[in-house]
Formats: C-alpha cells, sequence, structure tokens
C-alpha cells in the first residue's frame, strides 16, 4: 500500500467495501452509524466537516438523525469505548449515499473529515419491517 492508503485506511472504505455496499439493495432508504474516533485537534476539523457537509447532506435528502458523545461503555470491556462519538445519518436510499461520495463538491468538504479522524467506522443499517 502506498503512504497515503496506509494513513487513511481506518477512516475510509477500501474499494471492495464500497463494491460491497454498491451490491446491496440500492433503492431502499437505510442509515449509516458512524463510530469516531477524533485526533487529538480533530473534533475543530470535524466541526467544520459537518458545517461544510450540511448542505449537501439537505441536496441529497439525508439528515443526521443522532449524533453525540461516547460517555460511558454499559456493556463491553473497559470504562470507555474507543470511539469518541456515535453519529447516525439517514439516506434517502443507498444510491443517495454512493452519489454523495461522487460529487464534485464533496472532495474539497472530505478532507476536513480525512484531518479529524484517527479512526472510523461506518455501519451501513436498514430499517427493521
Amino acid at each position: 500500500a502506498n503512504e497515503e492508503t496506509a494513513t487513511t485506511d481506518t477512516i475510509n472504505p477500501t474499494a471492495d467495501q464500497i463494491r460491497s455496499l454498491a451490491a446491496l439493495e440500492r433503492g431502499a432508504p437505510g442509515q449509516m452509524a458512524n463510530l469516531l474516533r477524533f485526533k487529538p485537534d480533530g473534533r475543530d476539523h470535524y466541526n467544520r466537516y459537518a458545517d461544510e457537509i450540511a448542505p449537501i447532506l439537505a441536496d441529497i435528502g439525508a439528515r443526521v438523525v443522532s449524533a453525540g458523545d461516547a460517555e460511558l461503555q454499559v456493556i463491553g470491556d473497559g470504562e470507555r469505548p474507543w470511539w469518541h462519538v456515535v453519529l447516525v445519518v439517514e439516506y434517502p436510499s443507498l444510491d443517495a449515499f454512493l452519489g454523495m461520495l461522487r460529487r464534485e463538491d464533496y472532495g474539497p468538504v472530505h478532507e476536513h473529515r480525512e484531518r479529524a479522524l484517527e479512526r472510523a467506522e461506518l455501519i451501513a443499517t436498514r430499517p427493521w419491517q
């Protein structure tokens, strides 16, 4: 892996992960659950990312459902989880999410996310019927 890939593997999906995501049912609404760990100065960068991504999310019909700091791990190992924040974003469809990643205006905004995060996990979820 090149140096850039080595430094971003823990915060960006791999090509294989994007292919797996694209293979899911793409027309139905879904939510993305984000587990985020900030770099020491990352919260400021992430706040800028949040401000700049908001109009893009609105444009594609997505919305933040929940965002909060991880205060205490009630079940699991240790007092605190590895992540600092849990963020859930609802998208009108998987196509809307994938389309957002390809937008020309998304790249410059995404740079703030990369500067902010030490580690992230992104879990695609589908509402229970």
